[in-house]
């Protein structure tokens, strides 16, 4: 019996360090020149993988579920997930593994270019279901086929007695024509970004938007916003948590270290509250470095920071 199954995206990760400066909100990028590049880092990535390391390293039984292939990505990502002490029990077939392509700007903000590959073409008969035991499941937004058998996971979770947590991207899911108020009312934790909530309930106020999507089903709703207050719900009380201002290396991989610290948080203490502390501590650690996982801590690090716990 596992604690959490992740189901989402794995990558292999290529930090590209462009040095260039920002114009108006862009990256630009002079057409028929070369353009030598400050630094190039290699890691592993995809919201499914690195919700599963978090919640390793934070002391879960944990376990990934998604299709990779027989190739240099795939070999790369077993790898990686041997080492943390996660169960791999999805698929694994001839074609290409995602590879995500960050291009990080002098201001430290970032592009990120994806190839989903095999990510977008997991189906429901490719998955083991007697391997799935578990207390949780962790869903992550999915493309093409994936999204289908991620709706059809979500149905059988619940009818299974078995929690959810999701971190979703609505407009994805629109895109599909997925019956979005469905999942809703099936989720026991929703995490967001704020633009992923302004496209689920209108509005500009955090402490606003958690109150109208808690109204259409999950029981706790969660959505940060960059550098400004974090919010919670749960229908009785908001939550809130302020980010510390500190120095950012580079910001991908934060949202992900911050599902995997709120539910390893929150299955771990049961409360709102501490799960929050958590979660932050875990995407600050995050930032600070390179990578989406090269900084992730673990409980005992988490329980230095978080005096709380």
């Amino acid at each position: 019996m596992y604690d959490v199954i992740c189901l989402g995206s794995a990558t292999t990760d290529i930090f590209i360090d462009t040095g260039l400066r920002e114009k108006s909100g862009k990256i630009v990028y002079p057409l028929g020149t070369k353009i030598p590049i400050k630094e190039l880092n290699f890691g592993i990535g995809g919201v499914g993988v690195n919700v599963a390391v978090g919640l390793s390293r934070l002391g879960l039984k944990t376990a990934y579920l998604g299709k990779i292939g027989d190739d240099d990505s795939g070999r790369r990502i077993l790898k990686c997930l041997k080492k943390e002490k996660i169960s791999f029990i999805g698929k694994k077939t001839r074609g290409i593994t995602g590879y995500g392509f960050i291009l990080d700007t002098y201001e430290r903000n970032r592009t990120i270019l994806t190839y989903h590959g095999l990510t977008d073409n997991f189906r429901l008969n490719e998955i083991n279901m007697n391997k799935i035991k578990t207390k949780w499941m962790f869903f992550s937004s999915l493309r093409g086929e994936s999204i289908k058998t991620e709706d059809k996971m979500v149905q059988w979770c619940k009818k299974n007695h078995i929690k959810i947590a999701f971190n979703t991207d609505a407009k994805v899911l629109k895109k599909a024509r997925i019956n979005l108020k469905k999942i809703l009312k099936n989720l026991d934790i929703i995490i967001l970004n704020k633009e992923e909530a302004q496209s689920l309930a209108a509005g500009n106020d955090s402490k606003v938007l958690v109150k109208k999507i808690y109204r259409q089903g999950p029981k706790i709703v969660v959505i940060t916003d960059g550098k400004n207050p974090i919010y919670a719900f749960d229908g009785e009380k908001i939550y809130k948590v302020k980010p510390r201002n500190i120095k950012v290396v580079e910001r991908t991989g934060a949202g992900d270290a911050f599902s995997s610290g709120f539910l390893a948080g929150y299955i771990k203490t049961k409360s709102i509250d501490k799960a929050l502390k958590i979660a932050l501590v875990n995407s600050e650690s995050v930032i600070q470095h390179f990578g989406a996982h090269n900084n992730l801590l673990t409980w005992n690090q988490i329980k230095k920071k978080v005096k709380s716990i």
